[in-house]
């Protein structure tokens, strides 16, 4: 299998590739560079810290998984972000390192003295946070702050990424004279950031956005977003078909409230759906994530797409042989293409073939029709009851019972 929507690793709707579909998405990039941000907005989740071993440990996981930026800490919350900013930036991983800054020299100078090679650099936006949150602040502070932000840190031989906070609630006119005095700027940021701080915008909003940052300042573009409405995806995905070139994610997508767009349902979405590269080693996704979320103390839901525990598990007895058989006729994905495997459970929904399946998997001995349809009827009783699935040791017992009376 070689078609763009049917490989050995996926299988997916022919309709995503005819011409009709791809002429509305538009012209793709080839390759989008991952930012992630899993070290400083996923700590952000309330109740999660990262301490300097632990950033160090999971800054090695994530440039090995192939991330192309590390966004290690905003340097000025504590001493230990500085030591551990420090730490990551002298590891001399492939990927490049960044901090968040605000727009001020301290911030700059210090992420200079912390040896990245790069700066996020934060000031608000959004009417909502210039009203309540900065109401000191008025339109052309901002844009003062971020020209001489940028001038700065370029002093210091740092790369910047614009970061409006909260562009996605700002007064469309500030924005595009915002737009206009970048653009006009002597020292021009490396990217500029469509910021989506409360996940609020339409796919097609960010869209737009992308495009008239790329039209008005020519920057690279970059998109962050949050998963408020459910977008977290969706939005990348269609800055990406208006010309992004980078996406800010975390790792299994932690963040502050409803989280950030998640590292592996974005890459795997822009691979299989759009045809975009990422560095990414799509196998080693799980594991990754299920080591970055255990040093978190965080849990997702077992059906997280990509890489729940449960996500290619099936209960249904219904095709069950083609769980290891094959996958793809159940799944658009197959599970090793993300580390994960396909795998079935016994509870109210299984049929004959799951305790066909059960029986051979646990080394017992085939028993004959009669036998095996009561076993069914004892193991959907048990589902049934307890509201809930089967466990080994139950279905051992139950066949001990079975087998017994016959």
């Amino acid at each position: 299998m070689s078609e763009a929507y049917r490989t050995n690793n996926w299988w997916v709707s022919p309709f995503n590739f005819l011409p009709e579909v791809r002429q509305q998405i538009g012209q793709l990039p080839a390759r989008v560079r991952i930012h992630d941000a899993t070290l400083r907005d996923g700590e952000q989740t309330p109740g999660v810290v990262f301490r300097k071993d632990e950033k160090v440990e999971i800054a090695k996981l994530l440039d090995d998984l192939g991330v192309d930026r590390i966004e290690v800490a905003l340097p000025a919350v504590s001493d230990e972000d500085v030591e551990a900013t420090k730490a990551v930036a002298a590891l001399g991983l492939r990927a490049k390192t960044y901090v968040l800054v605000r727009a001020t020299k301290a911030d700059i100078d210090l992420a200079a003295d912390c040896g990245v090679d790069g700066v996020i650099l934060e000031m608000p936006a959004g009417v909502p946070r210039l009203t309540y949150q900065f109401p000191t602040w008025t339109e052309q502070t901002v844009i003062d702050k971020a020209l001489s932000g940028i001038t700065q840190a370029k002093s210091r031989g740092l790369a910047v990424t614009l970061f409006p906070m909260d562009l996605s609630r700002a007064d469309p006119a500030f924005a595009e004279r915002l737009f206009a005095a970048v653009a006009a700027h002597p020292d021009q940021p490396d990217g500029f950031a469509v910021v989506d701080t409360t996940g609020s915008m339409l796919p097609e909003a960010c869209g737009y956005l992308t495009r008239r940052i790329r039209e008005v300042i020519g920057c690279e573009v970059e998109i962050h977003t949050h998963n408020d409405f459910q977008l977290g995806v969706a939005t990348p995905l269609a800055a990406v078909a208006a010309g992004a070139t980078v996406v800010h994610c975390s790792v299994g997508g932690i963040g502050e409230r409803t989280g950030n767009t998640a590292l592996d349902e974005v890459v795997v979405a822009l691979k299989v759906l759009y045809g975009v590269e990422t560095s990414i080693a799509c196998e080693k996704l799980t594991s990754v994530t299920a080591r970055v979320l255990e040093l978190a103390g965080f849990h997702h839901a077992v059906s997280k797409p990509m890489v729940g525990e449960r996500t290619f598990t099936r209960e249904s007895g219904m095709g069950l042989d083609l769980v290891k058989e094959q996958p793809l006729a159940l799944f658009a994905l197959n599970p090793a293409f993300l580390g994960q495997t396909a795998g079935y459970v016994l509870g109210k929904k299984s049929g004959i073939a799951s305790i066909e399946m059960k029986m051979a998997d646990l080394g017992l001995a085939t028993v004959d029709e009669a036998a095996c349809k009561k076993l069914l009827q004892e193991v959907k009783r048990v589902g049934t009851e307890k509201k809930g699935l089967v466990t080994d040791a139950e279905f051992l017992e139950l066949y001990a019972t079975v087998v017994g009376k016959h």
